[in-house]
């Protein structure tokens, strides 16, 4: 089998998605959605097409690089930037060469806001035949995205033209369908794939979950992510974190400020986990977790609720994601107003206080985990799913 993925090449998601097939001897090749002439290390058994990239740049040994190699980092920036400037189509037209000359049986597209739309203007330029399209949603694509004026009508062409759509949630199929997409919805499956439940058990702290002393933050603060959010609603209950450390990942510039000052004003400390930190280390950060806040406008299912429902963590989860198809709200997780610091306050006040609702969420997710997130069944079934795809 021959797939044509086009995907954010430096992306832990596209890398884990992809490494759920990369071992079955198909044909795989990975088209950036953006060009930055660098490939995630997790990749592996692909072929990459980058515009231009670094030899230094770091891949397993059987990832094989495609592009114009120049020796220094900064001058394949400054190469990069030089071609969009003077021909911008250049890799639309690249696209659709590779898709002319490869003949993929199947051509993904990770994201519609740049893989979804890279791959419609490829098929505009083709006006032709086209190998049979899976169009999968991350996260707002259309949920946030397909109700601004400038992409819906993007959005809505994107699933004229796909044969088949793939997402996270099922309020993304319903959405989809209302957008006009007429072809295959497939099964819903985490866009990242599932979990070695019996290794990241390993990394979770000894004891019960109400033993905890840390509270995970997600740090995004974006157009969509909500972090400072969650900082406001820890301080207003600040008296009740003596003996807590607040852990904020993925922390913007403005929230890495926001936590020094929530720190120095509450007396709470605040450990800033760097971006670069291994995914095991993050399951474990998890692990050690009573609480996890990850607050944002919009969003398909969270990676990071994933991560806290199989580590045990208590999940307090903005309800702009599709969270309510995992979260029995005030049984296995409590959903929140994403810009409403008053009502997260009071989520937190309440899994801070009730024990016995922060250990039985743990046992119910734990339950969920091995019915929906069991990485060799996940694996199995999105095997399976494309040998069918393939074979039509």
């Amino acid at each position: 089998m021959k797939i044509l993925c086009v995907a954010m090449s430096e992306s832990i998601h596209t890398a884990r998605w992809l490494g759920q097939i990369c071992d079955q001897g198909w044909d795989i090749h990975l088209f950036p959605s953006r060009d930055t002439g660098y490939v995630h290390p997790a990749m592996r058994n692909l072929t990459v097409y980058h515009t231009t990239y670094a030899p230094t740049t770091v891949a397993d040994s059987s990832v094989r690089m495609r592009g114009l190699p120049i020796p220094h980092t900064l001058a394949a920036d400054v190469g990069r930037r030089v071609l969009a400037r003077y021909w911008p189509r250049f890799r639309v037209a690249r696209l659709a060469h590779l898709i002319t000359r490869l003949k993929p049986d199947l051509i993904q597209s990770l994201e519609f806001q740049h893989a979804g739309y890279l791959t419609l203007e490829s098929r505009r330029l083709l006006n032709g035949p086209f190998p049979k399209w899976i169009a999968t949603n991350w996260g707002s694509d259309i949920y946030l995205f397909g109700r601004l004026s400038g992409h819906r009508d993007k959005v809505r062409e994107v699933l004229r033209y796909a044969d088949y759509y793939s997402c996270e949630c099922e309020r993304d199929i319903c959405l989809a369908r209302a957008f006009g997409f007429t072809g295959q919805a497939l099964p819903v499956f985490p866009n990242t794939g599932g979990f070695d439940l019996a290794a990241v058990s390993a990394l979770r702290q000894d004891g019960a979950v109400d033993q905890r002393r840390v509270i995970m933050v997600k740090g995004y603060q974006t157009w969509a992510g909500r972090a400072l959010v969650a900082l406001r609603a820890l301080e207003r209950c600040a008296e009740l974190l003596g003996g807590y450390t607040i852990a904020v990942y993925s922390a913007s510039p403005d929230v890495e400020l926001a936590a020094e000052l929530f720190q120095e004003s509450t007396g709470v400390p605040v450990i800033l986990i760097p971006h670069d930190t291994p995914h095991c280390e993050m399951m474990a950060w998890h692990g050690r977790a009573r609480i996890s806040l990850g607050l944002s406008i919009g969003d398909a299912i969270s990676t990071s609720l994933l991560e806290a429902m199989v580590m045990g963590a208590f999940p307090v989860q903005s309800w702009t994601a599709c969270a309510d198809e995992w979260i029995d709200n005030g049984i296995n997780g409590l959903l929140v107003p994403p810009e409403d610091p008053e009502q997260v306050e009071k989520a937190i006040r309440l899994a801070l206080a009730d024990d016995g609702l922060v250990n039985g969420a743990a046992e119910h997710n734990a339950r969920l985990a091995r019915e929906r997130l069991d990485g060799t069944m996940l694996k199995q079934r999105i095997i399976a799913m494309y040998q069918s795809l393939a074979s039509r």
